[in-house]
């Protein structure tokens, strides 16, 4: 899909900007405007990229070209109808007339950002293949004719299609002649990033079928590098999911998961994405499942509503535009939407399995291979094209350096190169005689005689001539790449973090790790139990450190800036949950975790437990049974408590959501062992003890809990201590007997206790 956002140096407008560059600021601040026209021109685009894409298919597959069928032709104008056809027509003549057969790209993303700054732009179809690069940009209307000659939108285009195959010209991977001998074609293109895993790919033959589901660009090129520095890194940590074009929310599932990654083959539940519009009695469906389509989930409801099993919908209708999909959903009065879309997960295709099969040719034969099997080839192959490619550049730059050493030879005496050439008898004479004359080869020779006239002066030498040091200097560095592997993998990381740079889009598909429990289980493997301490920082660094490492180390390794927040003495085999600011709780079992050492700086642990980006934890839980409370102290003066095994599950998940309540800014939080007194001091200067027991306790995760603290306007809870930290003149004067209470105002002589935040 094209972009939302358009560049402000795009394509479609660049015949007036390369015109007038000063029109692209002045209309920045335009309001964007659309007609019935523009919609019908967005709409016709639609329907020819997806007659294209259905076409496309059955060409590949052998099948001669025929026209839409006319049911097409029903839920369209005839024009549209006839402009889809003959868009296909031509895209058909131009793709068999290749002299092999091309690559089509269709609505393919193309970025300029080299030549024009953060410019960008969509090609409605480009065909590459044999050396010929053909781009197509579908016009419709009337009114205004469109030349493709010195087209700048086209050309705009051409620059990015070459940032995107420019190697091919380097050798950097073998070609083939094509079917019928004709030309010759490339087996592979070298593109800087695993294309594979980077789309959705559906396709079977000669009784074997592949079934790849596509991962979000940015986190699939930074687990490459991840990979490239360590064989055995975790791939969940940098790429914990598959995501999808249209979005959807990924209900992830550890096991299948793991098996994709390493194995290639598993299964990826996908559900739709919705929203129940307040106050209006209707359901947004805004993402669906990549497996299916918005027509096969209209057919599906309006069965089961014939049918009688669905009786709380009134009415549906397709509402996709511009803005993208939407399906809405009419309900009747008082029907519980969450309910509702419960049922309509397990009956209709709103959630539906994205079943994996990576079977994938390697070096022409069929191979299953996982995710990290697949990057690992890759990054192989992409080696071999760099090698290639840096060979390709050195020979050019020792030719060229050869023969500007021939040129240099004749900068010491001009006259006698003119003369030489002057008085040679016959022209095949020249070349041997220059040769003789300086001592130079018969490239060099050839080269020189070649010069026109008007440049064998000085200055035209001096200038050519004074490439030959920084030509030296280029060789040198080119074959200290060829002797460094290293180097070639230093320049692989690079490209993908440029790429990653360029192209990375923030993830469609939302993965929901909170799922719903499942009766039953597998036992759990028995896992090594010895005592540990551990250590969790402020940044969200945690080390893990056995005692025999702890007794014989030195002052802890820190990031700059890093402290210590947290240190617990417990033992391996029990369960560490991080709570954070997004209202989640992160779960990992501690021997999930390795071992570490006082000088590493300890485990990243937002990496590591794939926390959303700019999320922070807050604190940090280790529990062996559950047992305790947690207290929520909220900024206007409430306090909930929660039962700690109200984040236990009998499924092995690593995510809950909600795991407190977002009304309100919390002040702090507290983990509770066993009943206790706090110290709540407010921003007002009073004080109160309050014993725990006081606090009734809820069972719901994010309940807003019990007024705890009577605060006035702009009051908040400042910080909240064990009571027995403080050593107080006079106790009896904050302690409260009911909830909730002012407090007492802090007195001199207890007003040097220092109070922190928990």
């Amino acid at each position: 899909m094209p972009p939302v956002k358009h560049a402000l140096l795009g394509a479609s407008s660049a015949a007036r900007w390369i015109a007038c560059p000063p029109s692209a600021r002045a209309t920045e601040s335009l309001p964007g405007e659309t007609s019935k026209y523009a919609e019908e021109g967005t709409r016709a685009h639609e329907v020819c990229e997806s007659a294209l894409r259905y076409k496309l298919a059955k060409w590949e597959d052998g099948k001669p070209f025929d026209l839409l069928s006319d049911w097409a032709q029903q839920s369209m104008p005839t024009e549209m109808f006839n402009a889809a056809n003959r868009y296909t027509s031509f895209i058909h003549d131009q793709w068999a007339g290749f002299p092999c057969r091309p690559s089509v790209f269709i609505e393919q993303e193309v970025d300029v950002s080299e030549w024009v700054p953060g410019g960008f732009g969509t090609c409605d179809c480009l065909l590459i293949g044999g050396g010929l690069l053909h781009i197509v940009d579908f016009k419709y209307g009337q009114g205004v004719p469109v030349s493709p000659v010195h087209n700048p939108q086209l050309m705009y285009y051409a620059l990015g299609a070459y940032e995107l195959f420019r190697d091919i010209d380097k050798e950097t991977v073998d070609f083939l002649p094509n079917y019928d001998g004709t030309t010759t074609e490339p087996t592979l293109l070298p593109v800087t990033f695993p294309t594979i895993l980077a789309n959705n790919t559906l396709g079977i033959a000669v009784g074997m079928a592949c079934n790849i589901c596509s991962f979000n660009l940015a986190e699939l090129c930074s687990t490459t590098v991840a990979l490239m520095k360590d064989a055995k890194h975790d791939i969940s940590t940098t790429m914990p999911a598959p995501d999808f074009v249209g979005g959807g929310q990924i209900l992830y599932d550890e096991a299948q998961m793991r098996d994709i990654f390493e194995n290639g083959r598993g299964s990826v539940k996908v559900r739709a994405r919705y929203a129940a519009v307040p106050g209006e009695n209707m359901i947004e469906i805004t993402q669906i499942p990549p497996t299916t389509t918005v027509e096969a989930i209209m057919d599906k409801i309006a069965e089961l509503v014939k049918a009688g099993k669905i009786k709380e919908i009134s009415d549906m209708r397709d509402e996709t535009d511009l803005n993208g999909l939407k399906l809405t959903l009419d309900l009747k009065r008082g029907v519980d939407a969450e309910k509702l879309m419960a049922k309509l997960f397990k009956a209709t295709p709103l959630e539906d399995s994205f079943s994996c099969n990576f079977n994938i040719l390697v070096s022409g034969q069929p191979r299953v291979m996982g995710v990290r099997e697949i990057l690992q080839e890759w990054t192989a192959f992409r080696m071999e094209c760099v090698r290639r490619r840096t060979y390709y550049d050195l020979h050019g730059k020792e030719k060229r350096l050869h023969l500007l050493k021939g040129l240099a030879a004749i900068l010491m005496d001009i006259d006698k190169a003119i003369h030489i050439i002057r008085t040679t008898e016959e022209e095949t004479e020249v070349v041997p005689n220059l040769m003789i004359g300086f001592g130079i080869d018969e490239v060099q020779a050839d080269y020189v005689a070649e010069i026109k006239l008007r440049h064998l002066n000085r200055e035209y030498i001096l200038k050519r001539t004074g490439e030959i040091e920084q030509l030296e200097a280029d060789i040198a560095d080119l074959n200290d790449i060829l002797a460094k592997p290293a180097r070639i993998r230093k320049i692989i990381m690079k490209e993908l973090a440029d790429v990653a740079k360029k192209y990375g889009q923030p993830r469609r598909s939302e993965i929901l790790y909170d799922l719903p429990e499942e009766e039953g289980g597998a036992e759990e493997e028995a896992v090594p139990d010895y005592p540990v301490t551990v250590f969790f920082t402020r940044e969200g660094y945690l080390k893990k450190i056995p005692p025999q490492s702890l007794r014989t180390a030195g002052a802890h390794k820190l990031k700059e800036g890093d402290e210590i927040v947290r240190q617990v003495e417990t033992r391996n085999n029990v369960e560490a949950l991080f709570f954070t600011d997004k209202q989640q709780v992160y779960k990992v079992r501690l021997a999930e975790l390795e071992d570490g050492k006082v000088a590493q700086m300890g485990i990243y642990l937002p990496g590591r437990l794939g926390m959303d980006e700019g999320e922070n934890i807050l604190d940090m839980v280790i529990t062996s049974d559950y047992s305790g409370h947690m207290l929520f102290f909220f900024a206007g003066g409430r306090c909930a408590k929660i039962p700690l095994s109200s984040y236990a599950t009998k499924q092995n998940r690593r995510k809950l959501l909600k795991a407190y309540c977002d009304k309100e800014p919390l002040a702090t939080m507290f983990f509770l062992p066993e009943e206790t007194e706090l110290a709540i001091r407010t921003s007002a200067g009073r004080m109160l003890l309050v014993g725990t027991a006081q606090i009734a306790a809820k069972t719901t995760r994010d309940s807003q809990g019990v007024a705890v603290v009577t605060l006035k306007k702009n009051q908040t809870i400042a910080s909240v201590v064990p009571a027995d930290t403080l050593e107080l003149a006079n106790p009896h004067r904050y302690r409260v007997r009911s909830l909730p209470a002012t407090g007492a105002l802090v007195r001199a002589e207890d007003e040097g206790e220092q109070m922190t935040m928990l």
